[in-house]
């Protein structure tokens, strides 16, 4: 009622006598329409516009959310395993989020809400510490709020309709009257129910059901908004615990650095290469397994020497190997494990600087302890590097030739429906390396390498390689981002030693 008083009461009287001829319409229309019977057919025309604008509406709201659903962050496949979970922890704080308890316009509730995400992540990674969100850096703690509102306008501004032409402070505007306008709101209602009851009655329901979707619509875009800043800065928070936050300029994801690595590379190897950081393949197996002569396979042609004699490969030889569907790579011919100078510890360094494994083992050998001891050797290596990948591991069963019947080779042989004793025999022992190396059946692929013989190689070989690329293209990533973290770290102190260094110089005396 105090808004009224502040009005001039004259002016108001020639308002209402202004409007009084707009005001009587609906009702001299509502009459006509009574005395030539057609108002029912009007009821329900308008019955029927409005339920068809609400079902629009409602498609409208269900297309919106897809649309939203589709700009929602994930997390990214070179990630190390650790951060998988990691993640989880921010969905789960993400879907708990509630629009009425985190408002837009409060800021300090905001920042409770990014100080709530980061110290989840902290969490995860510092489960020993009693404030892990102590444990960051405050350029890091700067540079994920940085990135994770950059990534959120950019995506704001590409999914919500005039959301470059809307104001912070059209938002607060139109909070701080909105109880004055619903008052106002509930005057106009109720002086045109005294009017036109008719017409008001049918207008409040159309507008209620109007108001329930854009109230809806509007909620979903705040929840989504709420829920979107968490995923950034969750996101990159994992970002920094993952070592790929890099404080020097440039982008998070990383290109390779050259000559990342040292035992599983050679300078030479690698500018004959031409690329910075070639696919690493290292081939292991015991002496006379077969590696050299799986290498000869792989290119068509004599590339390795091979021997009867053990121990013919005396160090690590790299090979230029390219194929179409196959990223530039190097592979690596290894000495026998079984060679006094490769124990576990040296096994497990070169298994570490791979991207993919190639591990050659004897059909004809029964005997693979050694095979499963040093094995397991390189499952346990990693399993204490948390935040590196696993190069995939396919194990090659050669020597399939030598199986019973030794005399009998004629290939194709059908392993799913064995037709005959040959390719029984091989099928079993595949099974038995599988189970004896406690390795996925599928990652065990039966070859001949014998010279006229090569068989299983170009098809059943190769597929499997390219098959896991993508997963060796991750552990590759991840080797290279450990070398481009020290990199940048050398970069920074020297920088900070250098300027440290000129305002030393500039103080008096």
């Amino acid at each position: 009622m105090s808004l009224f008083k502040q009005l001039d009461r004259l002016r108001l009287i020639a308002l209402l006598l202004w409007a009084l001829p707009v005001a009587v319409l609906p009702l001299l229309g509502v009459y006509w329409l009574w005395q030539a019977e057609m108002l029912p057919w009007w009821l329900a025309t308008m019955v029927g516009c409005g339920v068809a604008g609400y079902g629009l509406q409602f498609w409208l709201l269900r297309r919106d959310r897809h649309l939203l659903a589709k700009a929602v962050t994930t997390s990214d496949p070179y990630w190390p395993p650790r951060a998988d979970q990691a993640w989880v922890r921010v969905e789960q704080l993400a879907e708990a989020i509630q629009p009425e308890q985190w408002p837009l316009h409060d800021g300090a509730r905001l920042w409770m809400l990014t100080r709530n995400t980061l110290e989840e992540v902290a969490r995860y990674y510092h489960p020993e510490e009693a404030q892990p969100l102590l444990e960051l850096t405050v350029p890091h703690t700067l540079l994920i709020v940085e990135r994770a509102s950059r990534d959120l306008r950019i995506t704001v501004s590409d999914h919500i309709p005039f959301s470059q032409a809307l104001k912070v402070g059209d938002l607060l505007r139109a909070w701080r009257w909105k109880d004055t306008a619903e008052r106002v709101m509930n005057l106009y209602r109720a002086g045109r129910l005294v009017i036109n009851p008719l017409n008001a009655l049918l207008s409040e329901a159309w507008g209620h059901m109007r108001g329930q979707a854009y109230g809806q619509a509007w909620t979903e875009i705040q929840r989504w908004l709420l829920r979107e800043y968490v995923r950034k800065v969750g996101y990159y928070a994992i970002e920094l615990y993952s070592g790929r936050l890099i404080l020097t300029d440039g982008e998070a994801d990383i290109q390779p650095t050259p000559r990342a690595g040292t035992s599983l590379s050679t300078e030479t190897a690698e500018k004959s290469v031409g690329v910075e950081q070639p696919l690493r393949i290292l081939v292991l197996g015991r002496a006379n397994a077969g590696k050299s002569s799986l290498i000869n396979a792989l290119f068509g042609r004599l590339t390795a020497a091979t021997d009867v004699l053990p121990d013919t490969t005396l160090a690590l030889q790299p090979y230029r190997l390219e194929r179409e569907g196959l990223t530039t790579a190097l592979i690596f011919d290894s000495p026998g494990y079984d060679n006094e100078e490769l124990n576990e510890k040296a096994l497990q360094q070169l298994a570490f600087r791979a991207d993919l494994i190639l591990w050659v083992c004897a059909a004809h050998r029964p005997d693979r302890h050694l095979d499963r001891l040093y094995l397991d050797a390189v499952r346990t290596g990693f399993s204490a590097l948390p935040d590196r990948r696993p190069p995939p591991i396919l194990v090659v069963v050669s020597h399939i030739d030598q199986l019973r019947p030794s005399r009998e080779w004629q290939p194709p042989y059908d392993l799913v429906n064995p037709q005959n004793a040959k390719a029984t025999h091989i099928r079993a022992a595949v099974e038995a390396v599988a189970e004896d190396l406690a390795i996925p059946l599928a990652a065990v692929i039966p070859v001949c390498l014998a010279d006229g013989r090569v068989y299983n190689v170009d098809d059943a070989l190769w597929a499997a390689i390219l098959d896991r690329q993508d997963e060796a293209d991750k552990v590759r990533f991840l080797y290279c981002l450990e070398q481009r973290k020290r990199k940048e770290n050398w970069i920074l102190l020297r920088r900070q030693l250098l300027n440290a260094g000129r305002w030393l110089l500039k103080l008096p005396g």
